[in-house]
């Protein structure tokens, strides 16, 4: 496999809930040495610390709806600011249509542009038996299955009690799922129009997945 080319600096992450754009970005960003951000976990964070973010993100979450692009906006410019120019993969954002052309705006303000969006593929009835075995450590923010926990329900990383998300029932990812088909859907084909959109099947295991990923960025 040839090497991911190092202009490769800038990189979306796109797929529906469940898919593994956790696990993969994490991978993703470690394999190119790239900052790393993923919203949802943000989101989470901050909800569990009582933020003021945290507040008003809750019940919207709750319901199984994406944040407005008023509060998710503001909160990607300001990671984007402090990494001083250097690379990353972008977990969770854009969602929406809005949010990739403030993505695209904001770093065209500072010389710099999206360079690849990867988006994971996944069949429906796969991530819907995914998300009712699906797991997350609270302290590290691993996320796996349950068949990875390690005795007494422990994170096989850190150690921690984990458990599943509290937005993962399933109304919950049927709500999710429908918003990231009429959502994000159209970002997708933006970045597709673009000629930057590298599609991946993500039904396989995870360092197969993780090895397409690179494989797709390699490929002119």
């Amino acid at each position: 496999m040839s090497a991911v080319p190092p202009s490769l600096h800038r990189i979306v992450l796109l797929g529906p809930p469940a898919s593994g754009k956790g696990t993969q970005g994490k991978r993703l960003a470690e394999s190119l040495g790239l900052g790393y951000l993923s919203t949802g976990a943000l989101l989470r964070e901050n909800v569990e610390n009582g933020t003021p973010l945290g507040n008003q993100a809750a019940p919207i979450l709750a319901r199984g709806e994406y944040l407005p692009d008023d509060l998710m906006n503001p909160i990607l410019g300001d990671w984007l600011e402090k990494q001083n120019g250097g690379g990353w993969v972008l977990d969770g954002f854009p969602r929406s249509l809005p949010q990739a052309l403030f993505l695209e705006d904001w770093l065209s303000d500072h010389g710099r542009a999206v360079d690849a969006a990867v988006s994971l593929e996944v069949p429906f009835e796969e991530l819907l038996e995914r998300t009712r075995n699906r797991v997350e450590c609270p302290s590290c923010r691993w996320t796996g299955q349950r068949s990875q926990l390690v005795s007494g329900g422990t994170c096989p990383k850190c150690g921690s009690p984990a458990g599943p998300r509290a937005d993962d029932d399933e109304v919950n990812f049927r709500s999710r799922h429908a918003e990231f088909t009429s959502l994000t859907g159209p970002v997708i084909g933006h970045f597709r129009k673009k000629g930057i959109l590298h599609a991946v099947d993500a039904t396989r295991p995870k360092e197969e997945v993780a090895a397409a990923i690179l494989a797709s960025l390699a490929t002119p």
